[in-house]
This record gives C-alpha cells, sequence and structure tokens, in this order.
C-alpha cells in the first residue's frame, strides 16, 4: 500500500515539476505570443522560485500541525487553481500572479510529500524513497515539457495548464481515497530556523545547494534557446532532445537513491559534482560536434538527478529531529538558486547577445557549490570527532 501511495505522491510531483520546468521548453515562444523579450520571459521562473522559497517556509511553519493527507489536500487545491489562472491568463502581469500561486502550493506540497514518504518507510529506505519521489522530476522532463511543447504547437501554451489542472484533480481525488492519516510535527518558530541555520554543517550544506542550483539554472532556463541558437535544432528537434534529457534524469534518479543507501550521500554528493563542473566547462568547446555536445547535456543531466537524493539523505542525516524544517529549508533554498540563475543567465545572455557561453557561467557557480561542499563535509566530520571523544570522556 505504501508503495503504491509514494508512486501516487511521484505523479503528483510531476505536476509540480511540469509546471517549473515546461516554462524553459516553451520559452521563446512565450517571449513572441506575450511580446517581451527571452530574458525577460525567463523570469517567469523567477518569480515562480521566488514565491517557491519564500512562500514554503513560512506555510509549512504555520501548517506544522496540520495532518500530511489534510496538507497534501490544500496543497494540490491550489496549485489545481494556479493552473486554472494560468490557463486563462492573456497578458504577462496575470501569467505573473499565476506562477506565484503555482510556486507556493508547489512547494508546500513537495515538502509534505519528503515528509509523508520519509514517515512511512524505514530509515535505510529513505535514500530510494526520496529517489522515486524526485523521479517525478526527471518525469516531467520524459513527458510533462515534450508534451507541453506539442499542445503549445498543436493548440496553445495555455492549453499545458488546462491539463495540468485536470492530470492534479485526479492525483487529488486519489489522494483522498488512498492517503494515510500522517501527523503533523509540533510548530516550529523562526527563531528555530534562524538556530538550525547557525549550524555550520547545514548552512554550508545550504550554501551548496544555493549555488549548485543557480549553476544549472543559468543553463537549464535557456536550455530550449541553446538548443536552438547554438546547436542550431528545430522545435520538433528540440522536443525529442528534451525527451532524451528527461529519460537521463530518470536514470540518475534511480541510480542516484540506489547508490545513497549502498554508498552514502557524502561520495554519490562528490562523484556528481565533478561531473557537473566538467561537463559544463567542455560544453561550450563541443558545439560543432552534436553527438559531444549532446552527450556532456546528458551526462550534466544525469549528474543532476543523482545528487537530488543524496542531498536529501544528508539533510536528514544531519538533523533527524528537525526534517521537515530542513527539508523546507532546502527547497526553498533551491528555488532561491533556480531564480538567482535565471536572472544571472538572462544578464548573461544579454551582455554577451547570445547564450554560447552561459555553460561557463553556471561553471563558476558550480565551483562555489563544490568549495561550500567540501566544507560542510569537512565540518560534520569534526562533529562527528567532538561528539566521540565525549563520549569517550564520559
Amino acid at each position: 500500500m505504501h508503495r503504491k501511495v509514494i508512486y501516487m505522491l511521484t505523479i503528483a510531483v510531476f505536476f509540480t515539476a511540469t509546471s517549473e520546468l515546461v516554462i524553459a521548453g516553451i520559452l521563446n515562444v512565450l517571449a513572441d505570443q506575450l511580446h517581451v523579450s527571452v530574458a525577460l520571459a525567463g523570469q517567469l521562473i523567477t518569480v515562480y522560485s521566488l514565491a517557491f522559497a519564500i512562500g514554503t517556509p513560512v506555510i509549512v511553519s504555520l501548517t506544522a500541525r496540520m495532518g500530511r493527507k489534510k496538507l497534501l489536500l490544500l496543497a494540490m487545491f491550489v496549485f489545481i487553481v494556479g493552473n486554472l489562472v494560468s490557463f486563462v491568463s492573456s497578458s504577462f502581469t496575470l501569467l505573473i500572479v499565476s506562477r506565484m500561486i503555482l510556486g507556493m502550493s508547489s512547494g508546500v506540497l513537495l515538502v509534505a510529500a519528503f515528509s509523508a514518504a520519509a514517515k512511512m518507510v524505514p530509515p535505510e529506505k529513505i535514500g530510494s524513497t526520496m529517489g522515486t519521489i524526485i523521479l517525478g522530476f526527471s518525469s516531467a522532463m520524459i513527458l510533462g515539457v515534450p508534451i507541453g511543447i506539442a499542445l503549445t504547437h498543436i493548440f496553445s501554451w495555455q492549453m499545458i495548464f488546462l491539463f495540468l489542472a485536470a492530470g492534479s484533480f485526479i492525483i487529488m481525488i486519489g489522494m483522498m481515497l488512498m492517503l494515510p492519516e500522517i501527523k503533523g510535527d509540533a510548530p516550529v518558530s523562526f527563531s528555530r530556523q534562524f538556530t538550525i541555520l547557525a549550524n555550520p554543517v547545514i548552512l554550508t550544506a545550504l550554501l551548496l545547494v544555493l549555488f549548485r542550483e543557480a549553476g544549472n539554472s543559468i543553463l537549464f532556463t535557456y536550455l530550449s534557446s541553446f538548443l536552438d541558437t547554438i546547436l542550431h535544432r528545430s522545435a520538433s528537434d528540440i522536443g525529442i532532445i528534451m525527451l532524451s534529457f528527461g529519460i537521463a534524469g530518470a536514470i540518475g534518479s534511480r541510480i542516484g537513491g540506489s547508490a545513497v543507501d549502498k554508498w552514502g550521500s557524502v561520495p554519490v554528493m562528490v562523484i556528481s559534482m565533478i561531473f557537473h563542473v566538467v561537463t559544463l566547462l567542455l560544453l561550450p568547446l563541443a558545439i560543432h560536434l552534436f553527438p559531444l555536445a549532446i552527450a556532456l547535456l546528458s551526462m550534466w543531466i544525469i549528474s543532476m538527478f543523482i545528487m537530488g537524493p543524496a542531498t536529501q539523505s544528508y539533510f536528514i542525516a544531519k538533523a533527524p529531529q528537525s526534517s521537515n524544517l530542513i527539508i523546507s529549508l532546502n527547497i526553498s533554498v533551491t528555488q532561491i538558486g533556480l531564480a538567482s540563475g535565471a536572472s544571472v543567465g538572462g544578464m548573461a545572455a544579454t551582455l554577451n547577445s547570445t547564450v554560447l557561453y552561459n555553460p561557463w557561467v553556471a561553471s563558476v557557480a558550480l565551483l562555489i557549490a563544490f568549495l561550500a561542499a567540501i566544507v560542510s563535509f569537512q565540518k560534520s566530520k569534526m562533529t562527528q570527532a567532538i561528539s566521540v571523544e565525549k563520549g569517550y570522556n564520559l
């Protein structure tokens, strides 16, 4: 029964991830139809991410005592409303408002999904369970983004959000029928949040997340433009390529979850970060060799999704008594990183009049993320050594 519930939560994440990722796949179309620049259209991702980042920890804190089932249903209902607002949007301003609604509801749903899943499985299965839920993101790339691109070309971009609203309504009914009652937590004050941030292990790990997601967003937000203007692919080719990237992400999610359960989060995070940096450094040099460029992009996507389960497991292991809060902060920082990356990527594209150099800009952010990861791991080892020493003294 729990496995079915986990898969249902994964599908819910698929819809929320599609609402976020699909904008990158139709960015040029949106910019043209809404009569704005590509860089300005990219800020639809920024607004979504900021609403996600700011609204999620506030709402999660205020609804801490609420049962996870009730919270998931509420978040899904608001998400459906946000998609319907997007569907009727005829102006850039109204679409911005809908993105804010979608961002906040998606954030709360994701935190509640991770929290509920972690409480339904034994500790030794948390890594693979996180990997399964994160599979919703890669599935959004496999199916969601290509479906969104197809709906845009056959009908209009608004049809994407009608599709998401209808699918989410079905999942909401499934949640009503299948989700078990899972208790909430004691409310967490904002002062306690700042106390947790004072922990150097957690703080540096959050910096890792911030710069990693910013680096990924610098390229991913403008990936369709990169495929179009740099690799000279057609709209139909882009849809197929995004499908292949989604498959790569699905592979990464499964590898990441299993690898964490087998070897632990730290080795997986280190290997993933190395691949992140190397592939993006090489990408601008490979644009005249299309197979190599696609191979590098695929390796980048795989490493991105491998790291997802590892990061979630790392946070839960370092603060097991505050897992919900840490998950919330991690997801919020993720969205701040995505928003920052979208903005920096837009500035880089505007300054250079091309997105060719976005991978190099992204690699700088990822190098900073790697350094933050090393510091976090070292601080964690020091903390563990001190704890062991105190134990011996006792």
